[in-house]
């Protein structure tokens, strides 16, 4: 028997009837695990209604009662985050370890927004004038709603979700549909930690409910992550109906490998970074530029650690990779290893033919490796999102930043030497918004925060840390004169803040 998985409004499941629903998969299986309901615009209105409804007392809790519920929902997470890993690899496929990984990113980010009566102080300039004094405070902005992706479903609603809630927002949440049940889980334990009914919402479905967000006059924020085409339509359309919107798009990262760099390290963050997640991370590594001389040794180092990768079910001890997330998506990445051969590359790999630890009927593809890619091939020119790797030979630094540069997405690069000069030289030089110096994937912490440049980013505010406190906040200025001072009454007991 197969499971339903409903929205969660105003507090509780949706018991209302579906009229449209989706297959959710185990995708290491190719079983149907659950069906999950997609939103009509009435469903969408009611999820609205009650984030509106719930808006106005949550805005005025103290910063106490806020905190309060977020250090509980921290505890309840940390308690529970394997329950949350572990339904992550049913739905998604990645291996318990990356999603237990996943899960740990994600607390980083809610542990940030623990600090919310700090990160909100304003400041204040006493005596401007006479007897006139100027301060600055940081308000809610009233319903967001969050588009998330498939491939991060715990961490992404994660970036998002505890900052709008800390900041006296409430939400609606839209995860994707191929794997919703993560986004249930946290609306559950956001309950637990007793945040009032109505603060956070979840409806599940297609372009019906995006597009119902976007337009919905009540919501008056939006965060996306996804691909570059569809954060496009999201900005587009979320901005001409009024809206503030952040929508981080797709990435091609290149990782550039300088002839004095340790070549065992490279290769080794090559193989961590290009494979991980099956590629499906918009911060993976898709092409590696190596600078000459060392293109041939790179590319055995890097051949030679695939081979051993074990791939399978991501529930079985061992498994290093895991499969893709559905079978249309599987056929797509596999049309990619099609065309680069078409193309003229060298397929020094073919993960069509890695042995995989797991039923026949998954949603499997090994790891692959092209090698003497150029800019004019598809697998260099479009955004797989799935476990191939590209080499491209560059004969300077110089040529090697000029193509980096000249890729249209600018989300993470990364560059590898033992040469601080030339790294310094690269991360003033490149134009993408998160760098590594012989990290693979620089993903900021939770402190920090959370963007790329160009096409990887629509909208001029970053994910989490101290962007999301700015995206998710309006600041308003008070000029006031009080020209008699005013007394209370006498109180002998400590102080309290409620």
């Amino acid at each position: 028997m197969t499971s339903r998985i409903t929205h969660w409004i105003n507090g509780k499941p949706w018991d209302g009837p579906a009229e449209k629903t989706g297959e959710v998969y185990d995708p290491a299986t190719g079983q149907v695990s659950g069906h999950v309901d997609f939103a009509s615009q009435s469903e969408v209105d009611a999820a609205v209604a009650a984030a509106a409804a719930a808006f106005p007392a949550w805005r005025d809790a103290s910063l106490a009662k806020r905190s309060n519920v977020l250090f509980k929902f921290r505890e309840l997470l940390a308690a529970r985050k394997s329950e949350l890993a572990t339904i992550v690899t049913a739905e998604h496929g990645k291996v318990l370890d990356d999603a237990a990984g996943e899960v740990q990113r994600a607390l980083e980010a809610v542990e940030f927004a623990c600090g919310i009566p700090h990160l909100l102080k304003g400041g204040f300039s006493e005596n401007v004038s006479t007897k006139v004094d100027v301060y600055s405070i940081q308000q809610p902005l009233g319903v967001v709603a969050v588009i998330s992706p498939f491939n991060f479903p715990a961490m992404v609603p994660l970036w998002f979700v505890p900052n709008a809630i800390a900041c006296g927002n409430t939400v609606v949440l839209k995860p994707s549909e191929k794997d919703p049940s993560a986004s249930v889980f946290i609306a559950e334990l956001w309950a637990e930690a007793g945040l009032p009914d109505g603060v956070l919402n979840v409806v599940h479905g297609d372009k019906v409910a995006v597009d119902g967000l976007l337009e919905h006059r009540s919501v008056k924020a939006v965060s996306f992550v996804g691909s570059t085409p569809i954060a496009r339509y999201v900005y587009e359309t979320g901005t001409r109906h009024g809206k503030r919107v952040q929508a981080l798009g797709g990435a091609k990262n290149h990782m550039v490998v300088l002839p004095d760099a340790d070549l065992d390290l490279a290769a080794d963050a090559a193989v961590s970074a290009g494979f991980g997640s099956a590629g499906e991370r918009c911060m993976a590594i898709s092409v590696v530029v190596a600078v000459d001389p060392i293109g041939d040794e790179l590319v055995e180092k890097i051949a030679s650690r695939m081979a051993s990768l074990h791939i399978g079910d991501g529930r079985r001890t061992g498994c290093e990779m895991g499969p893709l997330v559905t079978l249309a998506h599987r056929d797509r990445v596999e049309s990619y290893v099609e065309a680069g051969v078409a193309s003229g590359a060298t397929l020094a790999v073919d993960g069509r033919d890695h042995p995989v630890d797991g039923a026949a009927e998954g949603f499997w593809l090994g790891p692959t490796l092209f090698d003497r890619v150029n800019t004019d091939m598809s697998i260099y020119t479009d955004e797989i999102f799935g476990p191939v790797l590209s080499v491209m030979r560059s004969p300077s630094y110089d040529e090697a930043l000029e193509l980096v540069n000249s890729n249209p997405y600018g989300n993470g690069t990364a560059i590898f030497t033992n040469d601080g000069g030339a790294a310094r030289r690269f991360q003033n030089e490149v134009e993408v918004g998160m760098v590594g110096v012989n990290v693979p994937i620089p993903v900021p912490v939770g402190y920090y925060s959370f963007g790329g440049w160009k096409d990887s980013l629509f909208g001029d505010t970053h994910a989490y840390g101290p962007h999301g406190i700015h995206f998710f906040t309006r600041s308003k200025v008070v000029t006031n004169r009080w020209l008699d001072p005013s007394h209370g009454g006498v109180n002998l007991g400590f102080p309290r803040n409620v």
